[in-house]
């Protein structure tokens, strides 16, 4: 049980660490050319992003179970929703990343998008729930 659940917490740690590095990215207000030129760290953070969203869902599933705080329709529906915003949030991170440059605006746009907001606030109630 300890395994599933440490891989959770190093992908809530993974998307709260990212979200906090996009933060302080978009403040620098770089254009598109500086962020080709210094976007290392910024695309190692949203490479961690991207691995910690890929599966997310399944990873609540498999702590729900471990723990066995389910199968329960309210933990169905709310890994549901999970799934959903970390699937769209996926997608925005997918296609940021595939830009050769990229500005703090767009960062900072990424950072406004509703599903990453939301899967945030997501991850602290399944924290909050589950207890790590």
């Amino acid at each position: 049980m300890s395994q599933v659940r440490d891989d959770l917490k190093s992908r809530i740690d993974a998307i709260e660490s990212g979200y906090e590095y996009f933060l302080a990215y978009a403040a620098q207000g770089l254009s598109t050319d500086q962020g080709a030129k210094s976007g290392a760290p910024l695309r190692d953070a949203l490479g961690k992003m991207d691995a910690a969203l890929d599966g997310l869902a399944g990873s609540i599933r498999e702590v729900v179970s471990a723990r066995s705080l389910g199968p329960s329709p309210a933990w169905n529906d709310l890994i549901s929703v999970v799934e959903a915003d970390a699937g769209a949030t996926l997608a925005a991170i997918r296609l940021v990343s595939a830009r050769e440059g990229i500005s703090s605006q767009l960062i900072d746009n990424l950072n406004a998008n509703i599903h990453l907001r939301a899967l945030l606030t997501d991850l602290f109630l399944v924290d909050d729930l589950i207890g790590r």
